[in-house]
């Protein structure tokens, strides 16, 4: 994973209102990696409320909310989609989902009873670059990371889009390196925001036949 992708995930979470911490500096290589290293980022809620529901497993910025404690996994293979046949031959990606891992979480974040709004769960996140569109494959691609305990996945496109809505072009951005490089490009219209794009997708699809026609 690259260090402009967890840039971005960070971007995203810390726009929402979340505390980020990022877990390491440094990347492994030339050994399997340990229990905390299979995860990247670990966010928290401030804002977190107690809710009589659970987010959605398919997190936009609107689920946000009902998370409190969350470990982030980011899996930037921007090459494909992640689909069934890949889940299956790619068994690092659920890596942070083994116990050994989870008892590092505990570290992360020691559970107090008497916080505000405390939720005992924490929420596991998979970022990835998307999922099969196709049925039954975005099924199977779904119940498949259900089943190994994946709470909930968050797509780059939709975080894109959430960022690229939220940055103004009449504001500097110099502490954010990728807030910057976005403020710029929509400056110079070479981004749109997420509101454009979808009016643009809109009108551009093709209408209906009335029927009888």
């Amino acid at each position: 994973m690259s260090a402009i992708d967890e840039g971005i995930v960070r971007e995203y979470f810390e726009q929402n209102g979340f505390l980020v911490r990022q877990v390491r500096k440094y990347q492994v290589q030339a050994r399997r990696k340990t229990g905390d290293e299979e995860i990247d980022l670990v966010v928290y809620n401030p804002a977190y409320a107690r809710s009589s529901r659970r987010p959605d497993f398919f997190l936009f910025a609107n689920e946000l909310s009902y998370i409190h404690r969350a470990i982030v996994v980011v899996k930037g293979w921007h090459t494909g989609r992640f689909t069934p046949n890949m889940l299956k031959s790619s068994p690092e990606i659920f890596r942070f989902l083994e116990q050994n891992v989870l008892k590092e979480v505990t570290r992360f974040f020691p559970v107090d009873a008497d916080e505000p709004g405390n939720a005992p769960d924490v929420t596991k996140i998979l970022v990835l670059p998307s999922l099969p569109i196709a049925e039954p494959f975005r099924s199977q691609s779904v119940a498949m990371l259900k089943e190994h305990g994946v709470d909930g996945i968050i797509s780059f496109r939709s975080m894109l889009l959430d960022i690229i809505e939220r940055v103004e072009i009449n504001k500097s951005y110099g502490k954010s390196d990728t807030l910057q490089v976005i403020r710029i490009l929509k400056n110079y219209d070479l981004l749109k925001d997420a509101q454009l794009d979808l009016m643009a997708e809109r009108y551009s699809a093709p209408r209906k036949k009335p029927s009888g026609s």
